[in-house]
């Protein structure tokens, strides 16, 4: 796991995950813009969370959706602005790759607009076969 900085700790307990703090970030982010709180509140129950505190103040998170046998969605993966830098992302994907509960899947899955040099340091890479993937979207979903 990478050593955080000190004043830094990370919590994988999602009783600890302040889901005010992630939905401040998350419905501003491109990807869950105007997210209701009672689904990010739904989202942490249902998901293997990591989380990073400076003080008492929750300032990262991230969150893996599966089946806990083939499969692994990352999601959710922020890190705020003044605390980026300092190897926060780097350590919740170390979390989260080494979480017993996610050992031994077929395949993981992400989505990002901008983050592909972080996750290709962490073993990440394009789908070779992007024809056999598709997705159902509904962008409207939040508004």
């Amino acid at each position: 796991m990478s050593k955080l900085p000190p004043g830094y700790e990370l919590t994988g307990d999602t009783g600890r995950i302040d889901p005010v703090a992630t939905h401040g970030y998350l419905t501003r982010s491109y990807w869950a813009e105007g997210i209701p709180l009672d689904v990010v509140k739904r989202s942490i129950r249902h998901s293997i969370c990591v989380a990073v505190f400076h003080g008492a103040d929750q300032v990262s998170f991230a969150r893996v959706i599966s089946d806990q046998a083939t499969f692994a969605y990352l999601a959710d993966v922020y890190v705020l602005e003044e605390h980026r830098g300092k190897g926060l992302s780097h350590a919740m994907l170390n979390f989260l790759h080494g979480h017993p509960n996610l050992q031994g899947l077929r395949r993981w899955a992400l989505f990002t607009h901008d983050a592909q040099g972080l996750y290709t340091l962490h073993g990440w890479s394009q789908y070779p076969h992007p024809e056999r993937m598709l997705t159902r979207d509904d962008p409207e979903v939040y508004r």
